[in-house]
Formats: C-alpha cells, sequence, structure tokens
C-alpha cells in the first residue's frame, strides 16, 4: 500500500509559539523535504498572513516550477470569496487547502451560518479556483468532533461536495482528542461511505497519540497522512515525521517513498531554524535514541546484537553509541575504545571502567572524546595529551562596543598570540583563535552545537558545564568544559578539542607515552 506523505512544518509547524521562518529558510526547508526527503506534498503557509509570508510563497513556487514541482506546493486558504484564492494564485501556488467546518459547532459558533450557505460559499471559491487553474483540497476542521457529536453534519457536507472537483478531503484531529480505535472507527465510515474519494487524515498530538491515530488511519485505509519535522506545530505538535515513516515501514509495510536517511538532516535543519531543541529522548531523531547506557547492553551488542531492533541507526544516517556514565561495564569502555582503534589490557580495562564509573557517580558527563585523558591518568602517565594549551587570555566587554579577545596559546612549545573582536566574549575568542591557526596553516573545526547547563536553584556560583559539539573533516565529536563562568567553561572545552585534533592530524589516533599506537593494547 502507497501512503503519501504531506508535511506541513512549514505551515501547521510554524503555529509552534515562538517559531517564524524567513522566506529563505523556507526555501531551504522545502528543497529539502522534497528533493532529499522526497516527501510526496509540503504545505508551505497561510494565506494572507504577512508579506514575508507572500515573499516566501513566492520563492518557494518559484523554485518548484523551475523544477516541475509546482503541484507539490499547498497553501492553507479561508472560506472568504476570492481574496485568498487571488493572494495565493499572485503569489504563484496552484493549490489551495481551504478551511472548511467539519464540526456544526464550529460552522454555527464561529461562521454563523447554516450548513447550505457554508456548502454554497465552499461551492463559488472551487468555481474560482477552476477558473485560475487551481486545485482545490479541504479541511473539514474539527472533523473528529464532528464526527462524535455531530455525525449528520460531517455527512451532509461529504455528500454535498463528493462530486466538486476537490482532489483531497483532510481529516483533520484539530484539538488532538481521539484515541486510535476512535480514529480507525471514524475514518472507515468515511472510506466505506466514499471508496472513490482520497482522504488525508491530519493529527494533533495532545494526547500523545498523533503517531498511534496515524498508524490507525492508514490501517483503516487513508491514502495520505499530514506530518511535521520534529512534531512542531500548535500546543503539543503535529504527528512526526521520522515517527510516522518508522511506524508505517515497519509496523504496516506501507510504502512512503520517503529517502529515510535524509531525515536527520532535515531534522537538524528545523531545530537549528525553529530555535526548538529536539527532545533527547525522541524516537529516531534524538541525541539518545541510539545510544546504550546499560552496561549489560553493550554486552549483549558485542554478542550478536541482542539489543538491537528494525530501527537501525544506520537508516536514518546515524551510529549507534554507547553512553559512558556509572553504569558502563567493561563491554561499553570496549566498545568506545574501537572508536579510537585501540583495546586495552585486562588490567587496565577493569581501572579504566571503575574511574569511568566513579566520575558517573559524581554525575560528570563522560564522553567518548574524554576516555583518551581519562586512560592517561588512570595509568600514571603524565606526559599524555596535551601539545596546545592556551596559556593567557583577556576578555573585555564594554557597552556599545563589540566584544575583544586577546588570547596567547603555546603549541609544542612555542608561543603565539593575536587579538580579535566579535558578537560575544567566546566569538571573539574563537576569532582570536582562528586567527592564529589561519597563520599557521593549520585545520580548525567547525562548531555544530554548544549546549550549557545550569543547575536549578539561582546560584550565581553555580558549575556551569558547557559542552560543544564539532565536526572536523567529516567527523564529529564533543568536548566539556566546568567553571563558574559560562566563557571560561567553554575555553575549557575548546582546549581539550585543540589537542583532539592535534591527535587526529597525527599518526596516532590517541596520544599517550609517545610510543603507544592505535593497534596496541596496553
Amino acid at each position: 500500500m502507497r501512503v503519501e506523505i504531506i508535511d506541513t512544518t512549514l505551515r501547521d509547524g510554524e503555529q509552534t509559539q515562538g517559531v517564524s521562518y524567513s522566506p529563505l529558510e523556507k526555501l531551504h526547508i522545502a528543497t529539502l523535504l522534497l528533493k532529499d526527503v522526497k516527501v510526496d506534498r509540503i504545505e508551505v503557509a497561510s494565506a494572507r498572513v504577512s508579506t514575508g509570508e507572500f515573499e516566501a510563497i513566492k520563492r518557494i513556487s518559484e523554485w518548484a516550477l523551475q523544477n516541475d514541482l509546482q503541484r507539490k506546493i499547498e497553501v492553507l486558504g479561508f472560506v472568504d470569496g476570492d481574496l485568498s484564492l487571488n493572494w495565493i494564485n499572485s503569489a504563484g501556488c496552484k493549490v489551495v487547502n481551504l478551511l472548511c467546518k467539519g464540526s456544526l459547532r464550529h460552522l454555527e459558533k464561529q461562521l454563523r451560518k447554516t450548513p447550505e450557505q457554508h456548502v454554497s460559499d465552499i461551492r463559488e471559491i472551487i468555481a474560482k479556483a477552476v477558473k485560475l487553474d487551481m486545485q482545490v483540497n479541504i479541511y473539514l476542521e474539527d472533523w473528529s468532533n464532528g464526527m462524535i457529536n455531530s455525525e449528520e453534519y460531517v455527512l451532509y457536507m461529504m455528500d454535498s461536495l463528493k462530486d466538486e472537483r476537490i482532489t483531497r478531503f483532510m481529516l483533520p484531529d484539530t484539538l488532538g482528542i481521539l484515541n486510535p480505535d476512535q480514529t480507525y472507527s471514524f475514518c472507515k465510515r468515511m472510506i466505506d461511505r466514499y471508496p472513490a474519494l482520497h482522504f488525508d487524515f491530519h493529527a494533533h498530538n495532545d494526547y500523545d497519540l498523533a503517531v498511534a491515530n496515524v498508524f490507525s488511519a492508514v490501517k483503516a485505509g487513508v491514502r495520505g497522512v499530514h506530518t511535521t519535522v520534529n512534531g512542531l506545530g500548535e500546543r503539543a505538535g503535529n504527528a512526526t515525521l521520522s515517527s510516522v515513516i518508522g511506524v508505517l515501514r515497519d509496523q504496516l509495510g506501507a510504502e512512503t517513498g520517503i529517502n529515510e536517511f535524509e531525515i536527520t538532516k532535515v531534522s537538524k535543519i528545523v531545530e537549528t531554524f525553529s530555535g526548538i531543541r529536539i527532545p533527547v529522548n525522541k524516537p529516531i531523531i534524538g541525541e539518545n535514541v541510539f545510544t546504550q547506557t546499560s552496561g549489560v547492553h553493550a554486552d549483549g551488542d558485542s554478542k550478536d546484537n541482542l539489543y538491537f531492533n528494525n530501527l537501525l541507526p544506520e537508516r536514518f544516517g546515524r551510529k549507534r553509541k554507547y553512553a559512558l556514565g556509572k553504569q558502563s561495564g567493561k563491554a561499553t569502555i570496549r566498545k568506545n575504545l574501537e572508536e579510537f582503534g585501540l583495546s586495552l589490557s585486562p588490567e587496565s580495562l577493569n581501572k579504566v571502567t571503575q574511574r569511568v564509573i566513579e566520575l558517573g557517580d559524581k554525575k560528570e558527563h563522560v564522553t567518548t572524546e574524554d576516555l583518551p585523558f581519562i586512560i592517561a591518568d588512570v595509568l600514571g602517565n603524565d606526559q599524555t595529551n596535551y601539545r596546545i594549551f592556551i596559556k593567557n587570555y583577556s576578555l573585555s566587554l564594554s557597552y556599545g562596543l563589540k566584544p575583544v579577545a586577546s588570547v596567547k596559546i603555546e603549541i609544542d612549545g612555542n608561543l603565539y598570540q593575536e587579538t580579535s573582536s566579535g558578537d560575544g566574549q567566546y566569538d571573539a575568542f574563537m576569532k582570536a583563535l582562528r586567527k592564529i591557526y589561519d597563520k599557521l596553516g593549520k585545520d580548525y573545526p567547525l562548531l555544530t552545537d554548544y549546549q550549557v547547563s545550569i543547575p536549578p536553584g539561582g546560584r550565581t556560583d553555580a558549575l556551569v558545564e558547557t559542552v560543544i559539539t564539532w565536526n572536523h573533516n567529516g567527523k564529529e565529536f564533543k568536548t566539556k568544559g566546568l567553571d563558574a563562568d559560562q566563557t571560561e567553561s567553554a575555553i575549557k572545552a575548546t582546549e581539550k578539542m585543540l589537542n583532539i585534533i592535534e591527535g587526529m592530524n597525527g599518526k596516532e589516533n590517541l596520544v599517550i607515552a609517545g610510543e603507544i599506537r592505535p593497534d596496541h593494547s596496553f
């Protein structure tokens, strides 16, 4: 069974509180969704919202026309005569998703019209759309409540409109009130009564049942489902694209045409543009969902992948990881050492495992990149690691002026110094550091994420943990710093990064006592 995926990140997803995309951001997300992820259709905006929305639709429509994708771009319109239609048509879009009333209560209380008047208004708009060579889909807003409280009205609307020039009828659970049994039952009634029509299901997540309801809707026979990237949307959001794709493929055996490998990329882009963080435990796209924490699980994975399921990280462009902390076992340490191509003797492995557990007990965040330093410390080797030292730095912040940083670093015994301004103290520090590296012709990584954790309670002297994600020649890694000052904690994380990439640039993946090679045990 082939199921259409319509993604409404750029319309319903933008109704998330605090989210607003620029026209260029909308265009970038649209191209990713249609070209890379290969969703079937995208809903990109609501009519008559703002000049910025108009500009965004215009850019997306121009791009879609050049790429023969114009009928995959849809805009929400309203029953307002020809106002929405003309606005959408002027922006170059040829598909309107007309917002009609799917419950008698909404019709009577909001529009204050009779069902006959509403149908007449809709027919007029359809006739005008046909003249403009525009395709019409119909949203039956609040359809779920309509089926519960006024089914006769819903059926009247369908009977009145089923022979009109309508491509798709969209069935929204506008307030996220349905459960999977209700969804199946209501969708089945619609499909059985109108088997020739194309129905979409549009879920909301107020009871955390959006994806489950999509499952039931597809099982009942709907031919299209609506999603958003990262589950963005009004209130509790919409059905998450990544989760829907996993469920449809693995639980129902449905075909979608989606390129799963690109889902993580578009999720990260939307996270950046929206400013809404992906929860670390969000299925498929969350930071932690392909990370095993228990040492027992790491041991099981070493013995015929006992803790794997069908949601393999490689499907979504990701890798399996093994968290380091108080629940780590020797198998966890071994799995992490594989990242460096290293192995430890049984005695050394025990010592390192115990140290990692001790750090975890103290609530310290241990990353894979910390292992070389932990190993060196545990094995009593003072020659490790640091070939680069941040010797001195001065940070200046003045009202009305850009922050300035002066930095002196030592590389293999040689001192280098530079000064730079920036948009913040840490930005100025990084720009001064980059000046040094540019003069030396040394590679410098890209900062891809920056997270700050401050304990609750409001203490001004609380320790701040800064975890920075870097990308160096295609390899992503994290470093952390801990200090009472946020900028200083970031600088500590940066110093650790500099030493890690120094090791990456050399022959060794890990520098310990000079003579140890990656394929040796110690």
